[in-house]
């Protein structure tokens, strides 16, 4: 009987490793996701998915662990003997690095180390996805390619060019197949509750339930290319899948700012984002990077990228499902063009 084969995730309770696993799972395999230890429940990304082992077979298993404890981490791919590691756990909130850079460093950078490491040491065929990110290209002019020079300008920005570097020396040094996937800004329901397009989201639902009076940002010129997360994870996999290891870009190829994703929401909401946007000062970053936007012309001819969701869906469906936490009726607009547009799709409406 063949067996289903097995993926470790780490960061698998993040919006990226929850919307993974669930993606893995609907493939077939056996998903092993590292979480760290902590006295209150993190794991509701992913409660959805999770089977009670007492009660029926599961295919989802949880490992305490900690990106800055190689030990733990060696016993855990001992222990799982992984087909595939997708690592995306790490520090991976850009101003706050400026905050923590040394831990950053420990585990943005050292932990992907760590990883790879454990992978050489165990001697097994172990294909390994690192999550990069498009904060590498931070000051170099857009449009960003393979090709693009890294000039990073953010603590995390340099602790992840670290960790590309490493798993490009671990592929060309020890045979390993090891791949970086560059994905620029990729968003959800899931995004955690302090970046900023969450933020500006979640902040609508609770203007609208009269629970908040103000919404606070930083700069609003900063421009992102920014696509959806579902989108994003299934290349993830598909890095995997390729004949030889290689490294990717993945993005829409457009380009909106801050203030733009801001102005999409209040209208979409029919809030007026002069009367609740003020501006501190305090969230801005020492160096900003002032604009990306992915060249992706390399994951279209060879992974056949083609992106489905864009800027002003994405920001309809993050309202909506805010607006649904909040106890509030939705707008609708978000849900309808998913269940429209996707109606098979391994993802479900948050």
């Amino acid at each position: 009987m063949k067996q289903n084969k097995k993926a470790l995730i780490t960061g698998i309770t993040g919006q990226d490793g929850s919307y993974l696993a669930e993606f893995l799972l609907s493939k077939g395999y056996e998903v092993y996701g590292i979480i760290r230890r902590a006295s209150t429940f993190n794991t509701s990304r992913i409660d959805h998915i999770y089977i009670d082992p007492h009660k029926e077979k599961a295919r989802l298993h949880l490992y305490y662990g900690d990106l800055s404890d190689s030990g733990q981490i060696s016993n855990i791919i001992y222990n799982v003997k992984p087909d595939e590691i997708y690592h995306l756990g790490a520090q991976s909130h850009v101003r706050v690095s400026f905050d923590i850079p040394e831990y950053t460093g420990d585990i943005t950078a050292l932990g992907t180390t760590r990883i790879l490491d454990a992978i050489r040491k165990s001697g097994n065929k172990i294909k390994f996805y690192q999550a990069s990110s498009s904060e590498m290209f931070g000051a170099s002019p857009p449009p960003q390619s393979e090709q693009t020079p890294f000039r990073p300008r953010s603590p995390y920005a340099c602790a992840k060019v670290y960790a590309y570097w490493m798993t490009v020396n671990y592929r060309e040094g020890y045979n390993i197949f090891a791949c970086n996937g560059i994905l620029f800004n990729h968003e959800s329901p899931r995004r955690g509750e302090t970046f900023v397009t969450r933020k500006i989201t979640r902040a609508i639902a609770s203007i609208l339930a009269k629970r908040q009076d103000v919404l606070y940002l930083g700069n609003l010129e900063a421009k992102r290319d920014w696509g959806y997360t579902p989108e994003y994870v299934e290349f993830m996999w598909k890095m995997l899948q390729n004949e030889k290891p290689e490294d990717f870009v993945i993005g829409t190829g457009e380009t909106h700012s801050v203030r733009e994703f801001v102005e999409e929401a209040f209208s979409y909401a029919d809030l007026d984002l002069e009367r609740y946007v003020k501006i501190d000062p305090r969230y801005f970053r020492p160096t900003e990077v002032e604009e990306l936007i992915a060249d992706p012309t390399k994951a279209k001819k060879k992974l056949g990228w083609n992106p489905k969701i864009r800027f002003k869906d994405l920001v309809k469906i993050m309202v909506d499902a805010d607006m649904r936490i909040a106890g509030l009726e939705p707008i609708g607009e978000g849900d309808k063009f998913l269940n429209k547009k996707f109606p098979n799709k391994w993802w479900r409406v948050d």
